[in-house]
C-alpha cells in the first residue's frame, strides 16, 4: 500500500513535468512556423502567374480529330460542346432541353509556357459515373467536382468537373475521349438555325443588366468575376471556371424554367443563398469547381419555375451581392 501510495503522490508532478518538456520541446517548432510560412509564400511569390495566350482554330485540329468532333474559340478557348440529346430528363415535372443543364462543354487553353490546360464540365448518367471516372483516372485527368445541377429529377444525372495540365492536348483529348466513350454521349449533330425564343428576352436583359444570347431555345446571361482568377499559376480567361450563368427555359405564357449557377467568395455566399430563397429561388447545389483557384470560388445552382421576367429580377438581386461584370462580348 506505501509503495502505492508513493507512486500515486508522484504522479502529478511526473504528469506535470512531462508536459513541461513537451512543451519546451515544441516551443521551437512552434516558433518557426511563421518563417516556415513566410518562406512558403515567398516562393509562390517568386513564381509569377502565366498568362493565357491567343490561338486559332488551325492550332487545335489534332485535338478536335482525338475529340471526334468539331470544336470553336471562344476568346483564349478552344470549346468544345458534348450536349447530352440521348437523355430525357424531367425536373418538377418539367422536361430538362439539354441546352439548360444537360451539355458537356470542354475547354482548352495554351498559356506563355506553351502548356495546355482542359478544364470542363461533363454530364454523365449515374449508371456511368464509376466507370467514367475510372477511364479518366487511367489517362490522368482529375476531378475537382461530382455533383448535381437539378432537383428531384429522373434519370439520375452527376455532373463530373475534369481538370489536366501539361504539354500533350492530343493525348488529353484521347482520354477524355476514351471515357466519354464510356458513356452514351452521342455524336455531334450538324448544327440549324435556332428559332425566336419564347421569351420577352428584351425585358429579360434590362432586369439582368445584360445582353443574353440564345443556345437552341434556351435564353443564356452570363457574368464574369472582376477579380484575376488563376489556378494555381494559371491565369483563367474571363469565361473559363469563374462565371455565373443564368438560363431560361421557355414553357409558355411567358413563363420559363431558370437554371444556372452563381460564383461567389466565401464572404458572397450567404447574401446570395438569401437572395435566392427570398426570391423563391430553389437551392440545388453549394461546393467548388476547382482545387486550387484563387481566389477561392463557390458555386451555388439553383432551380425555378415562374414568369421569366419576375425570375430575371429576382436573380440579379442575387447576382448583385457578388463582384461580377457582363461577360465580355455576351455569354459564352
Amino acid at each position: 500500500m506505501a509503495d502505492k501510495r508513493q507512486q500515486d503522490s508522484r504522479s502529478p508532478l511526473t504528469t506535470s513535468r512531462r508536459r513541461v518538456l513537451a512543451a519546451a520541446a515544441l516551443a521551437p517548432a512552434l516558433g518557426a512556423a511563421p518563417a516556415r510560412a513566410d518562406a512558403l509564400s515567398a516562393r509562390r511569390e517568386d513564381h509569377a502567374l502565366v498568362e493565357p495566350v491567343m490561338t486559332k482554330l488551325a492550332d487545335w485540329t489534332k485535338v478536335g480529330a482525338a475529340l471526334g468532333r468539331p470544336g470553336d474559340m471562344k476568346r483564349f478557348m478552344y470549346h468544345t460542346a458534348f450536349p447530352r440529346l440521348d437523355l430525357k430528363v424531367f425536373s418538377r415535372g418539367v422536361l430538362v432541353d439539354p441546352a439548360l443543364a444537360l451539355g458537356t462543354h470542354v475547354s482548352f487553353v495554351r498559356y506563355a509556357d506553351l502548356s495546355t490546360l482542359l478544364m470542363g464540365d461533363t454530364v454523365v448518367t449515374e449508371g456511368e459515373l464509376q466507370h467514367f471516372c475510372d477511364v479518366l483516372q487511367q489517362h490522368g485527368i482529375m476531378q475537382t467536382a461530382i455533383h448535381k445541377h437539378l432537383l428531384a429529377h429522373q434519370p439520375a444525372v452527376w455532373w463530373v468537373h475534369v481538370h489536366a495540365h501539361g504539354h500533350d492536348p492530343v493525348a488529353v483529348a484521347r482520354g477524355l475521349r476514351a471515357a466519354l466513350d464510356r458513356t452514351g454521349t452521342p455524336p455531334a449533330e450538324p448544327v440549324v438555325s435556332s428559332p425566336p425564343v419564347d421569351l420577352d428576352t428584351a425585358a429579360i436583359d434590362a432586369a439582368m443588366g445584360v445582353k443574353g444570347i440564345t443556345d437552341g431555345v434556351i435564353y443564356k446571361s452570363t457574368y464574369v468575376r472582376r477579380e484575376t482568377v488563376a489556378d494555381g499559376r494559371l491565369v483563367l480567361p474571363p469565361g473559363l471556371g469563374s462565371t455565373t450563368s443564368v438560363n431560361f427555359q421557355p414553357l409558355g405564357g411567358g413563363r420559363a424554367a431558370l437554371s444556372g449557377d452563381l460564383v461567389m467568395i466565401a464572404s458572397e455566399v450567404q447574401p446570395v443563398l438569401t437572395a435566392l430563397r427570398r426570391g423563391g429561388i430553389e437551392l440545388v447545389e453549394l461546393h467548388h469547381h476547382n482545387l486550387d483557384d484563387q481566389p477561392r470560388l463557390f458555386f451555388v445552382h439553383y432551380w425555378a419555375v415562374g414568369n421569366a421576367v419576375r425570375l430575371a429580377q429576382a436573380v440579379r438581386r442575387a447576382v448583385d451581392t457578388t463582384n461580377v461584370v457582363p461577360m465580355p462580348g455576351g455569354a459564352g
